[in-house]
């Protein structure tokens, strides 16, 4: 008969690997969840149900929920809309990042002006507030379209790599590098570096035009000699 030999590694070791593995999950598994839920139920069940009805609480648990239920069937689709979601995820700050800062800066102070004067909520819009925003719209707008014409990461984990249907263009870099088509890969991803090129230079334009735009408004005389609100209005 022949004799098998045995792979089975020794009982200390079964134990010590055993352990090692129970001790890492409730180390970094049960431990941080018994620790949440013990903080939550600290007050008691009064407080913790109380915490949950609370307004701002509820409403940004049913927000959660209804983003869930529109994120989630469009991302199993690993088609277009998911890659637009996870493009729209990564991009929405660059505007926002330049808008915010530079509207909290400027005030309302010309939009209330115009509303006093009568102006409608969409002349108020575009003859006030898009006028003095429009730079740094413009900016972002540069920043976020670079962003999304070489997103990669996002991109990838939901396209689903089918050619033809779902790559875009840093995914199909990839998959021609991996595939050892060099002079290919390097013929698509010339195409993304002109892109970058010509997003650098209108960006260097649209900077500059900002700040010669803001400092002529620095340079403006506390009071204006005329109104172009009531004039546009009018």
């Amino acid at each position: 008969m022949t004799k098998h030999t045995s792979t089975t590694e020794p009982a200390w070791v079964r134990f010590s690997l055993i352990t090692l593995a129970l001790t890492f999950m409730f180390l970094f598994l049960v431990l941080p969840l018994a620790t949440v839920f013990a903080e939550a139920l600290r007050k008691g069940f009064g407080a913790y149900f109380e915490a949950l009805q609370e307004p701002d609480a509820w409403s940004a648990i049913r927000l959660t929920f209804i983003t869930a239920l529109i994120a989630v069937p469009l991302n199993l689709v690993f088609a277009v809309p998911g890659i637009v979601l996870a493009t729209v995820f990564v991009t929405f700050p660059f505007i926002a990042r330049e808008l915010i800062p530079l509207m909290q800066a400027q005030g309302s102070d010309e939009e209330q002006a115009a509303i006093v004067l009568g102006a409608t909520g969409w002349q108020t819009f575009w003859h006030v507030t898009l006028p003095n925003i429009k730079w740094g719209l413009i900016y972002g707008v540069i920043l976020c379209n670079a962003r999304a014409m070489g997103e990669f990461g996002a991109v990838s984990v939901v396209s689903g790599h089918i050619r033809g249907q779902t790559n875009t263009v840093p995914l199909h870099v990839e998959i021609l590098y991996n595939e050892y088509q060099s002079a290919a890969a390097f013929a698509v991803a010339s195409l993304l570096a002109l892109l970058a090129v010509v997003t650098l230079v209108i960006k260097s334009v649209v900077a500059w035009r900002h700040e010669k735009a803001m400092k002529a408004v620095s340079d403006l005389p506390p009071e204006r000699p005329a109104d172009p609100l009531r004039s546009s209005i009018a």
